[in-house]
Order: C-alpha cells, then structure tokens, then sequence
C-alpha cells in the first residue's frame, strides 16, 4: 500500500467516524428537543388525572405511588419509551405514544358520573394549562432575557412543549374510549349507552388505532395549529 493510499483509507475512515458521531449527535438533539417535552408532557397529564380524583376522594392514585411528577412512575415500557423513540430514530411520521393510565376508582367518589368527568377533563385541561404556561415564559424570555430566548435549541424545546401538549389535549379529547373524551362524553350520554361503551372498549380502541395508522387523524393539526398559533400570537 503506497503512502498516498494510506492517507486515503485512513480520511475515508475518519470521516466515516465523524458521520456516525454526528448521526448520534443528531438523534440525540432530536430526542432531547421532541422526546423530553413529550414525556414531561404525558407525565403532567397522569399527575393532574391522581390529583382530581384525590380532590374528589379517591386516594387510589396517591396509596399506589402514582401522585407524582416522577415521569418512571407513568412510564409505560412500550408506550412512554421505545415506540416514541423509535418514530425519532427511523423518521416514522406517525409519533404516537402513552403512558400507563392512572387508576381510579369510581366507588370512592361522591358523585362518580360528576367526578368522572372533571377527572377525565383534568388531563387534557392541564396539558392545555402547560402549553399556556410554556408560551408564557417563552414571551417572558424574549423581553426580558433576550441572551436565553436566543437560543436556539431552548426555543425549539420550549416550542415542542407547547405543540406537544396541545396535541395530547386535543387527541385526548377524541370521545373514544379508551381516551378521555370518552369519559368526558359519558356525563351527557345516557347510562346504557355508557354500559355498552364501557363493555366494548375493544371495539372503541381498535376504531382508533385504524384513524391513527390510516391517517385519518391528520385532521386534527387543524386545531393544533389554531391554538399553537393562537398561543404564539400572544406571546
């Protein structure tokens, strides 16, 4: 092998290093831009659920070391970490994920049809009131910190965490069971239909799963956006 060879494999293997160290810096950007903010975001969203059904009685959530801020206790192994952070790595356009519900149980509750509903509501409401919060400090830095709001990378965090939250309050709101909406809805619906609901959850669950693969969901960036922009306007 001649000298200038040498000095060829030697490049062609130094740049192949670099690209896998930059392949790894980029994926590790994007899992801290898109991936902390989703699970900050799902973490609030269980927490405010166990809180509301304390406030109504329901100590469930509390007595099984789920009224935290801890996002491992919500974790879901599947859900919370390797379905949302394989869409991340492979550029899967459908990001989807979830944690482990909290649990609730509707005996200890004084007015459980009430209750449910302000319980259910919780989640996707304090999603909302993150997104706020989140486009608040984002506004504040931008006049009063201007050195942090120019950062790029903390801008495109915060940003995620507005849209991410708003997405999990809107998706959440679909009134489908197993999501919230679906037990939002049962305070207005009459008690049979919500037996039948209740007693087909499986049926409800696979309707979703066929609007999340089939893309039909897609509709919902409608009001995402709306709000996102709403929100950003503001600031």
């Amino acid at each position: 092998m001649t000298a200038s060879q040498l000095t060829e494999e030697l490049a062609s293997e130094s740049l192949s290093r670099y690209n896998v160290s930059m392949d790894i810096m980029e994926i590790g950007a994007k899992l801290a831009l898109i991936f902390v903010p989703f699970l900050f975001a799902l973490c609030i969203h269980e927490y405010a659920h166990g809180l509301v059904a304390k406030w109504f009685g329901d100590n469930t959530a509390h007595a099984m070391g789920r009224l935290t801020l801890n996002p491992l206790a919500h974790a879901d192994l599947i859900g919370t970490f390797v379905l949302p952070i394989a869409t991340i790595i492979f550029g899967i356009p459908i990001f989807f994920g979830w944690a482990k519900p909290v649990p609730v149980d509707a005996r200890q509750l004084k007015n459980p049809r009430t209750d449910m509903f302000w319980i259910a509501l919780a989640g996707p409401g304090s999603n909302l009131l993150m997104a706020f919060i989140a486009a608040g400090a984002m506004g504040f830095m931008m006049h009063q910190i201007p050195a942090m709001a120019s950062s790029v990378a903390f801008a495109k965090m915060l940003n995620y965490f507005i849209l991410t939250n708003i997405f999990l309050a809107v998706f959440n709101l679909i009134p489908l069971h197993p999501l919230d909406g679906g037990k939002v809805i049962a305070r207005f619906l009459p008690r049979q239909w919500n037996i039948w609901l209740e007693e087909n959850e499986n049926i409800t669950g696979i309707i979703l799963m066929v609007l999340i693969f089939s893309g039909a969901l897609g509709i919902l960036r409608y009001p995402v956006i709306y709000l996102h922009t709403l929100l950003t306007g503001w600031i």
